[in-house]
C-alpha cells in the first residue's frame, strides 16, 4: 500500500513538472522547432534581454504586480480587521460579498470593470490596469488575514492600551506581529494572481500598455518564440529560489525554537 501511495504521488508530480522540465530544456534548444533538438545554445536568453517589447511587458507586469499587491495588502488587512470587529451576522454577509468576485467568472469581472471605466470616462491604460488588479486581489488578502485574526487573544489590544500604548502603537507592536504571516501570505497570493492574470488585464488595459500574459497571447497568433521559453525558465528559477529561501528560513526558526525549549541536563 505504501509503494502504491508513493507511485501515485510520483505520477502526480511527474504530470505537474514534466511540462516545466520540457520548457526549460527547449529554452536551450538551438532550433526554433519544438519537434527536434538542434543543439545547446544560450541564444534565446541573449535575444530575450535585447527584445524591447518583452522587456517592456515584463516591466509592466512586475510594476503592476508589486503595486497592486502592496495596495491590496494594506486595504485587505484593514478590511479584515474591520470585518473581525463586526457582529457575527453582518460579518457573514460581508464575507459572502467579498468572496463573490473570487467565485465570479473573470470574463464577467473584466467586462464589468471595462464598462465602469467607460461610464465614468476613464481612459483605459496603466491606471485602469492597476486599479483592476487591486480590485480582484483584495479578497485574497482578506481571506488570508482573517484566520490569523481569529487566532488572536481578543483581550490583547485592550491589554496593550492599559499598558499605555495608543491604538496605533498597539496595532503596530502587538497585533501586526501576530498576524504578519497572514499578511505576508496575502501579499504573495495577490502578487501571484496579478502576475498570472490575463482575462481582466485584456479587458481593462489600453493601447501601448500590455503585460506578459497579453504579450504571449499576441505572439501565440503567429507562433510562440523560444524567447518566451527562456523568460518562463527565469521566472520559474526565481520562484524556486524564493521558495527554497523561505523554507530554509522557517527551518532555522524551528531549530532555534527547539533549542530554546530543550531542557539542559
Amino acid at each position: 500500500m505504501r509503494k502504491l501511495r508513493k507511485a501515485y504521488i510520483g505520477l502526480i508530480m511527474a504530470f505537474l513538472y514534466a511540462p516545466i522540465a520540457l520548457l526549460i530544456l527547449y529554452s536551450f534548444n538551438a532550433s526554433k522547432s519544438r519537434a527536434q533538438w538542434g543543439g545547446f545554445t544560450l541564444r534565446w536568453y541573449r535575444e530575450l534581454f535585447a527584445d524591447e517589447a518583452i522587456m517592456a511587458a515584463l516591466g509592466t507586469t512586475l510594476s503592476v504586480g508589486l503595486l497592486s499587491a502592496l495596495i491590496a495588502t494594506v486595504l485587505g488587512t484593514a478590511g479584515a480587521i474591520a470585518l473581525f470587529q463586526m457582529k457575527r451576522r453582518p460579518r457573514g454577509i460581508m464575507m459572502a460579498v467579498i468572496k463573490l468576485p473570487m467565485l465570479n467568472s473573470e470574463v464577467v469581472t473584466g467586462v464589468s470593470l471595462m464598462l465602469l471605466y467607460a461610464m465614468v470616462h476613464i481612459q483605459l491604460g496603466y491606471a485602469t490596469l492597476l486599479l483592476s488588479h487591486v480590485a480582484f486581489c483584495v479578497p485574497y488578502v482578506v481571506l488570508s488575514v482573517m484566520p490569523k485574526l481569529r487566532q488572536l487573544d481578543p483581550n490583547i489590544a485592550e491589554a496593550a492600551q492599559d499598558l499605555g500604548a495608543t491604538p496605533l502603537q498597539g496595532f503596530l507592536r502587538v497585533i501586526l506581529p501576530d498576524i504578519l504571516p497572514g499578511v505576508f501570505s496575502g501579499f504573495i497570493m495577490a502578487l501571484t494572481m496579478s502576475i498570472d492574470d490575463f482575462v481582466v488585464s485584456f479587458f481593462t488595459t489600453g493601447s501601448g500598455v500590455s503585460n506578459l500574459s497579453i504579450t504571449v497571447y499576441t505572439m501565440a497568433k503567429r507562433g510562440i518564440s523560444p524567447k518566451i521559453n527562456a523568460l518562463s525558465t527565469l521566472i520559474f528559477a526565481c520562484v524556486f529560489v524564493l521558495l527554497v529561501g523561505i523554507n530554509l528560513q522557517d527551518l532555522r526558526k524551528d531549530s532555534k525554537r527547539v533549542e530554546k525549549v530543550r531542557i539542559p541536563y
